[in-house]
């Protein structure tokens, strides 16, 4: 018996030497150690996984008050940022060593005991109402006791929107067509986070092929709208990225029409217009629907050379191009500097040009640097220069014609000078046209150079008619220089009904003439060809040099101011030549018509 006693006392000994704790309880009295849970799978320095994302600011700076759901009661756990840990003033306690069921969410609105559904915010354009429409959840996780870890993962994906190109004039961005199922909203306004990046929201969703997804609206009323390109699936937890070109948002000031043509409305238009032709669009048509001011505009001349010739119709349909500024050593300077035999320039008033070409051999003209094509109903202003070959509306015109068109500009070339053409050869026509501007060439070279009023040099069987100056004409410097009122030299060319009146005419030597400083006929290619043509100032000879023994010269100076005999003679020369150009008197000089 005393045996069996000191046994079960040894028992009970050895039983009180075992505490509570190490039977799984904790002391006996005491409430329980407070829950201090670790957040994962959102802190900022942990490694991205596969389904997760930072929360809505990139980090737990906007989560505050997270719900911790165990055992039935849900209490709100405080958010550290710095170590994402959640804490309470009001916590669940830990009453045994057991690993333990808990279930967490953010966003909490209290008396929630379950997370919510998925519902986003339409307006997401705030901070906190971007990132209120997140919903990360920790989902009946177990936790071990001493190191209690939530994993949080989100129920919403995140679309974010990268606009490039062009911004300026952006009013705003939607996301569009998105699912309305759970009452979430069709349209979201994200939430601009800077640098041209939105971002929003979403609830997850399948996006079909085709969607229009992004819409971005400007000041100027345009709307802008972006598909889907391929079907998508915005999952919970991911992050997607699109990156969209608003380059066709941009205002290019024209419009492409049906047709393929281009409609030019401002000097920004008529700019990327010239752009497209100089990068190989050489043969697009082109109509201006309203004036130009190039003033302070950098402006590279429409058709740079051959290669890059103009090959469409230019129709300014009467518009007015103001402030054309050229400085260049480029070899060919205007509004175009280089018209194919396949383009056609129209319609157009050049205001105040400012073209000045200093390459050695340069073409510059206020409407066409060099031109083998054809120019009708222009008009140039200003001033245009050349180290080679100026004219007031064309530089040098081969082949093709130009038709109705005049210049008051101020001409100065080094080698060729005309108040509408610096030179005209193999054919080219002008007709209809005349200058009251003044022309002058500068030679400093022993070649020969060319100043007339209208054309300094008419080339081979090159034709003017019904073409008239009235500005001085002035030849000066070395070697042989040829002026003449309405050309500088008639090589191989017809004169038809042209005169010249009003300011002087004056150069060196015996090459100068009210009509023509030289006429030139060849006994193989003929021409020299001069009808009732007239000059009405200083010049004592119609022509100053005839040279190739042409008899086909018909120049008569008005001495007495009376124009009328040369009008009716310069209309029988019109008429008998077929012309749908005639001569009027309705003031001291003759001015021209089309029947």
């Amino acid at each position: 018996m005393r045996i069996r006693f000191f046994a079960l006392a040894a028992l009970a000994l050895s039983l009180a030497a075992c505490t509570q704790d190490e039977a799984g309880f904790l002391p006996e009295g005491a409430e329980g150690t407070p829950i201090v849970f670790t957040a994962t799978g959102l802190n900022p320095v942990a490694t991205a996984t596969v389904g997760t994302r930072a929360p809505a600011d990139g980090n737990w700076e906007g989560v505050q008050s997270v719900a911790v759901l165990m055992d039935g009661t849900v209490k709100a756990y405080d958010v550290t940022p710095t170590n994402a840990t959640l804490t309470s003033t009001d916590p669940h306690y830990w009453t045994n060593h057991n690993n333990i069921t808990v279930t967490a969410w953010w966003p909490y609105t209290a008396g929630e005991t379950t997370p919510p559904a998925v519902k986003v915010k339409a307006n997401q354009s705030t901070q906190k109402d971007f990132e209120g429409s997140d919903l990360i959840v920790a989902d009946g996780q177990k936790v071990t006791y001493g190191s209690p870890t939530l994993r949080f993962t989100h129920r919403t994906a995140r679309v974010t929107i990268v606009l490039t190109d062009y911004t300026e004039g952006l009013a705003s961005v939607q996301l569009t067509g998105l699912s309305t199922e759970g009452d979430n909203p069709d349209i979201i306004v994200p939430y601009d986070k800077g640098s041209n990046t939105y971002t929003a929201i979403v609830a997850p969703q399948s996006v079909a092929a085709g969607t229009t997804f992004i819409v971005c609206t400007f000041t100027n009323g345009k709307t802008f709208v972006y598909k889907m390109k391929n079907a998508t699936d915005w999952q919970a937890g991911g992050e997607y990225t699109y990156t969209v070109s608003l380059a066709a948002a941009k205002d290019l000031g024209y419009t492409i029409e049906s047709d393929g043509s281009y409609t030019v409305t401002s000097a920004d238009g008529l700019m990327n217009v010239a752009e497209l032709v100089n990068g190989g669009k050489t043969d697009i048509n082109i109509t201006l629907t309203a004036d130009i001011d190039l003033t302070g505009k950098d402006w590279t001349p429409i058709g740079t050379d051959y290669d890059n010739s103009y090959k469409g119709t230019f129709d300014g349909g009467g518009h007015t191009i103001t402030g054309l500024t050229v400085t260049t050593y480029d070899k060919y300077a205007g509004l175009f500097g280089w018209l194919n035999s396949a383009g056609t320039v129209k319609n157009v008033v050049m205001e105040g040009v400012q073209i000045t070409n200093n390459h050695s051999s340069g073409f510059a003209g206020g409407v066409v640097g060099n031109s083998w094509g054809t120019i009708e109903n222009c008009s140039v202003s200003g001033s245009v220069s050349s180290n080679s070959t100026a004219g007031g509306v064309v530089g040098y015109q081969s082949d093709g014609a130009i038709t109705g068109c005049n210049s008051s500009a101020t001409v100065k070339g080094m080698v060729r000078a005309g108040g509408v053409a610096g030179a005209t050869n193999s054919g080219a026509s002008l007709t209809g046209c005349y200058a009251t501007g003044s022309v002058s060439v500068e030679n400093n070279t022993t070649s020969a150079a060319y100043a007339g009023g209208v054309v300094g040099s008419n080339g081979e069987s090159s034709t003017l008619t019904a073409c008239y100056a009235t500005g001085s004409v002035t030849g000066s410097g070395s070697g042989t220089i040829y002026t003449g009122g309405v050309t500088g030299s008639n090589d191989l060319g017809t004169l038809t009904a042209c005169y010249h009146a009003k300011w002087t005419v004056s150069g060196p030597g015996g090459a100068t003439g009210g009509v023509a400083g030289r006429n030139f006929k060849d006994f193989m290619f003929g021409g020299g060809i001069i009808t009732a043509c007239y000059w009405g100032s200083n010049p004592y000879t119609g022509i100053g040099y005839n040279e190739g023994g042409s008899t086909t010269i018909e120049t008569t100076k008005v001495t007495d101011g009376d124009w009328l005999d040369a009008v009716e003679q310069m209309n029988a020369a019109l008429q008998s030549a077929g012309s749908e150009w005639l001569y009027e008197l309705t003031g001291a000089l003759p001015t021209l018509k089309k029947q």
